[in-house]
């Protein structure tokens, strides 16, 4: 059993390595900014950076936070909605820990989930792409996809209105990831270890692996199709409007609603991880957010190749 698509605009896999955007993660560890003086100001930077960390913590709705490995700086990612005093605020405190610090940008349009329209996996209306199959503790085929695609639904087909080809039975959204795994309902079902590339071709999965910044990697979904980009960061931390998870990985791929849940992959055929959501489309561009398909396997004791 695979995924269907629809025929898209394909970019070839086998691509030299792009431009490389080097970001990481942000969490709890916030460059300390040291004063000589702190007196001398209103406010310390001590302050300064407690107040950036507490807006960090108050998991405002459309932004995400990253640490730049190289610089230090925390790297501030707002999306569209953010506007108004939540947008002066944000403003505000990163300019307040100065540059060697922390950064401020905008993202085009609006962080969210891929859910919707599409040509793979399908639950009363609903559309998700198939991410890789997958064997699971007991031996059973399966596969995994997007948690938010398996909290909204039990079951799903792989035709629109067709009948249920799997059944959820692991699923986390929001929290500390975006992932589901999913059996087959027949038990005899030939899961391969491969990415239907479009035009009838598939490419082999052999292992899963960790993501690295800078790293190129390939997406498949089934609303777009084949897009490929780079790794920009680790252990993101996305306020998506339906909650807020952690453990993302961040690129430069772009995704449209209907590839939730796709496979994310390297030309070498490493799994790197499941399509979560993000901002901007495959024509203007945007930032999309994936789950480690290596914490997902841990979490749900299913393997891959």
């Amino acid at each position: 059993m695979r995924a269907k698509h629809r025929p898209s605009t394909r970019k070839a896999l086998f691509l030299g390595a792009g431009g490389v955007a080097v970001v990481a993660l942000v969490a709890v560890l916030l460059p300390q900014a040291n004063a000589e003086d702190a007196s001398s100001s209103a406010q310390s930077p001590d302050r300064d950076l407690a107040t950036l960390t507490r807006m960090q913590q108050d998991h405002i709705t459309g932004t995400a936070w990253a640490k730049d490995p190289v610089s230090g700086q925390m790297v501030v990612t707002a999306d569209e909605t953010v506007t108004g005093d939540t947008w002066d605020n944000l403003e505000t405190a990163v300019n307040a820990v100065g540059d060697d610090v922390a950064k401020l940008q905008r993202t085009k349009g609006k962080f969210a989930l891929r859910a919707e329209g599409g040509d793979a996996i399908f639950a009363d209306g609903a559309r998700c792409s198939l991410g890789f199959n997958v064997t699971t503790a007991d031996g059973a085929p399966g596969f995994l996809t997007a948690g938010h695609c398996g909290v909204a639904f039990d079951t799903w087909s792989d035709e629109a209105d067709g009948a249920p080809i799997a059944t959820v039975q692991e699923a986390l959204f929001p929290g500390a990831g975006d992932f589901s795994l999913l059996t087959y309902d027949d038990p005899n079902t030939e899961a391969a270890s491969a990415v239907d590339v479009g035009n009838g071709q598939l490419f082999q999965i052999n292992q899963a692996a960790e993501a690295e910044v800078g790293q190129q990697v390939f997406r498949m979904g089934s609303t777009t199709g084949l897009f490929d980009g780079d790794v920009t960061a680790l252990d993101a931390t996305v306020n998506y409007p339906e909650g807020t998870v952690t453990g993302l990985i961040q690129t430069t791929v772009c995704a449209e609603p209907g590839d939730s849940g796709g496979p994310l992959f390297t030309d070498n055929g490493d799994a790197i991880g499941l399509t979560s959501g993000g901002s901007g489309d495959c024509t203007s561009g945007g930032v999309t957010f994936f789950q480690p398909v290596t914490t997902a396997l841990e979490a749900v004791g299913a393997t891959i190749g």
